[in-house]
């Protein structure tokens, strides 16, 4: 199975070499065929030539412009439509997630399950300088999530999951253009039925630059994609919702694929 990491980067001259280093001694270092594959979201900070010099060095990355206007989703989905991979792990540029963890999301998926999603609020997971004011906010957000759905997944908006290509192909339009993409993908992909399965990961607060993430902007993006993906789950009936064990094949030993 060959694993993309599409990595939406913005201004991340500072940081994007590292990022791509830990990406590529984990996954390289195990021998997995793999693609890094960085978006470049209209950077001005010279992101974009860190990225190629890399590539020159070594064929499994590569560089691209986004083809979209600015937005982080925006440039995710651009990543999303021009991945190679059998499947891909949205990743961060700010060297937040730990790269061991795409360990953990490679073996799921390569044993069965549909989606790999990662939370930093489990036992087993590890947190360094979370934002107070930031921790608080998401809580409650993904409380709220959790109530609604019912789905007992308590870290929906975290941006780093991975997923097979058809998931992929399969929950298509996307409609997010901002970070509200990070909680379109997976609910789209629970609500539909794709089995997944949740293991702790690790974060840690970026070492440069600034976050993006603009809170106040994002209220109503994010309420609005809650909203639209929980009445396609309510009206629809199950119409889009796939045959319970369809496309699954456990390994030995495995839990029930959560749905």
């Amino acid at each position: 199975m060959k694993l993309s990491v599409v990595i939406p980067a913005f201004n991340e001259a500072d940081a994007i070499e590292s990022t791509i280093d830990g990406v590529v001694r984990v996954l390289g270092g195990e021998g997995l065929d793999y693609e890094v594959l960085v978006i470049d979201d209209a950077s001005v900070d010279g992101t974009s030539a860190v990225v190629e010099r890399m590539a020159a060095e070594n064929p499994h990355i590569r560089c691209l412009m986004s083809h979209y206007s600015q937005g982080f989703g925006l440039a995710v989905r651009a990543g999303l439509e021009r991945f190679t991979g059998d499947a891909v792990a949205v990743y961060m540029a700010d060297a937040s997630d730990d790269p061991a963890d795409l360990l953990l999301y490679y073996t799921l998926l390569r044993d069965g399950y549909d989606c790999a999603f990662g939370s930093r609020f489990v036992p087993g997971a590890r947190v360094e300088d979370y934002p107070l004011h930031k921790l608080t906010v998401n809580r409650f957000v993904n409380w709220g999530i959790r109530l609604l759905f019912r789905h007992g997944y308590n870290d929906t908006t975290n941006a780093f999951k991975a997923y097979k290509r058809h998931v992929i192909e399969e929950i298509q339009p996307l409609l997010s253009h901002h970070f509200n993409l990070t909680v379109e993908l997976p609910l789209k992909a629970i609500v539909r039925g794709y089995s997944y399965e949740v293991v702790p990961i690790g974060w840690s607060q970026r070492k440069h630059g600034t976050s993006s993430l603009i809170l106040q902007e994002m209220g109503s993006r994010y309420l609005f994609i809650v909203l639209y993906v929980w009445l396609e789950k309510v009206l629809t009936r199950g119409d889009y919702r796939r045959p319970a064990g369809e496309g699954f094949r456990p390994f030995a030993g495995s839990p029930a694929p959560r749905r």
